[in-house]
């Protein structure tokens, strides 16, 4: 008796469609390619020829976007997705001083659509020649039975460098020293699984509701994109004005602080020194949402927040006003732990 012949398709991944996936990709991909990128994709690896520094520092992060992959799912709007993540992982090495060099992603799926991976691929390779950043590489992954229908998993991994003597720790940080903020463009990349508790399990709306006190469809303000700071943390840093930064993610400012102030020192935040997006304090309202979860669930409209010394202030501003980047005067520096809210 003839056994009946099983393909590698009919066991639910598609080859085809995932070469289909890879030719999109690798167009993309090279558009972000810099002189010192060495293979082209497909390589087994990603090749990358460090130079121009004399004591150089990697600086690596590795994200994803979280529970934002619902709304996109819910909407199916996949174009935006990938340059929140690069953004993401852009700041998170960059308030240390790094500059991006390169970037893979990583994009998993129970099955392949490559009309999806090749929009969520857009957004990454937009925001790779946005920062600079080569996407060099990554993995598209086929995996059926561990996602429903229409899901897929999204993560990044970058690569940047900073001369060591350049690295910023926050060592310099003092008493007395101001704290900047500068305006996030809505929730980014965290508090989602609240959010989407909030604005649809209790206040009942559905992504494509218009709402007056939002000014905005959810799914608008909830698909906003992740911004990158990299411009006004390179020009404050270029110009030695920057002593600290932190990139206000999960735990809000309330949690972020804290991470590049030395031991004894506490960030005195003044609340009414920014505007709270309106999303921010809808939300709130829906759930009477405790402040101290409020603050550390959300960014509250603070993106990133940098510390440089009262005397260089003026100077500072002159910057960001060049840049046509607001900020906001949201604290100080003092002797203490943690944030203080005031």
């Amino acid at each position: 008796m003839a056994k009946k012949s099983i393909s590698y398709k009919q066991a639910g991944v598609n080859i085809d469609e995932a070469d289909r996936a890879v030719a999109s990709i690798r167009t993309m991909a090279r558009r972000t390619f810099t002189p010192a990128v060495l293979t082209d994709i497909g390589s087994f690896g990603g090749g990358y020829r460090l130079r121009g520094y004399k004591d150089p520092v990697l600086v690596s992060s590795a994200d994803g976007v979280g529970t934002k992959l619902k709304v996109a799912f819910m909407t199916n709007r996949h174009d935006t997705i990938g340059e929140c993540l690069v953004n993401h992982c852009v700041n998170d090495i960059a308030v240390q001083g790094a500059v991006p060099l390169f970037f893979l992603d990583y994009f998993s799926v129970g099955a392949l659509d490559a009309k999806v991976a090749a929009q969520v691929v857009s957004g990454i390779a937009r925001g790779c020649k946005a920062n600079g950043a080569a996407l060099i590489g990554g993995e598209t992954a086929e995996m059926p039975g561990l996602y429903a229908p229409g899901d897929y998993d999204l993560a990044g991994f970058i690569v940047g460098a900073v001369e060591k003597k350049r690295m910023l720790t926050g060592a310099r940080v003092k008493k007395g020293d101001v704290l900047i903020g500068l305006p996030s463009t809505g929730l980014h990349t965290n508090g989602y699984s609240l959010a989407r508790k909030l604005l649809f399990d209790v206040a009942g709306y559905k992504p494509d509701t218009h709402v007056p006190q939002i000014g905005s469809t959810v799914a608008d303000a909830l698909l906003a994109v992740h911004r990158s700071y990299l411009k006004p943390l390179r020009a404050l840093d270029d110009a030695k004005l920057l002593k600290a930064a932190a990139h206000i993610t999960g735990g809000g400012i309330t949690d972020n602080t804290p991470r590049v102030l030395p031991k004894g020192l506490a960030a005195h935040v003044k609340v009414g020194s920014w505007p709270v997006l309106p999303i921010f304090e809808h939300m709130k309202e829906i759930g009477n949402v405790p402040d101290a979860d409020w603050r550390r669930t959300f960014n509250l409209g603070i993106g990133m927040i940098f510390v440089i010394a009262e005397r260089d202030l003026k100077d500072a501003a002159k910057i960001l006003k060049k840049l046509k980047e607001p900020w906001y005067q949201i604290g100080t520096i003092a002797k203490g732990t943690g944030v203080v809210y005031e």
